[in-house]
């Protein structure tokens, strides 16, 4: 059964348990290292008719990053990094939405980390919809977007031996979302 995007229109909960908010950084410039937050929620208003009228929100608890090195997850959630017990969220709220091409959408919205509210534009390609078992419709989308993350205060770096530093300043946020629309 094929779906138009006009019956997409609806009210949309974030499946987090099927969607993934993750991260990539550079360590000592020569690896990347991986990692996701566990702790996160957020919906959507999806309008298949007219895309700019739609919109996003999304709140992530920062206490809960995940890099598989529990050392290096304190470290993050410390005030060298996100600071997490003055700022214990990470929000995103979208501010305009544009239809790139058939498949295509860019969100443009604010993103917020310890405290800083700044614009970000991510491409999220349209992976599609179906009906699932348990009858619910589901729309799937995929979208990354680089960050500098000095340009949200978090600015602590060590600086190696033999040149460079020990974490990029560049930070690519990767974004998986199945939303459920609501009854």
């Amino acid at each position: 059964m094929t779906t138009t995007t006009a019956e997409l229109t609806g009210e949309y909960t974030i499946d987090t348990a099927h969607s993934r908010v993750g991260f990539v950084a550079r360590h000592a410039m020569v690896t990347k290292v991986r990692g996701a937050f566990n702790d996160w929620e957020g919906s959507a208003h999806i309008d298949g008719t007219n895309p700019g009228n739609s919109s996003a929100r999304v709140t992530i608890q920062a206490k809960s990053i995940d890099t598989r090195n529990s050392q290096r997850d304190e470290h993050l959630r410390s005030n060298d990094f996100l600071d997490m017990s003055t700022h214990p969220e990470i929000t995103f709220v979208s501010t305009a939405v544009e239809q790139l091409d058939d498949s295509t959408f860019r969100m443009t919205g604010d993103l917020t980390v310890r405290g800083v509210t700044r614009p970000v534009s991510i491409d999220f390609d349209y992976v599609g919809a179906a009906v699932d078992p348990y009858g619910n419709r589901r729309v799937g989308l995929e979208g990354s977007v680089a960050i500098n993350r000095k340009d949200f205060g978090v600015t602590w770096n060590a600086a190696l031996e033999g040149g460079g530093v020990l974490v990029s300043e560049k930070i690519v946020l990767e974004i998986e979302v199945s939303a459920i629309r609501n009854a």
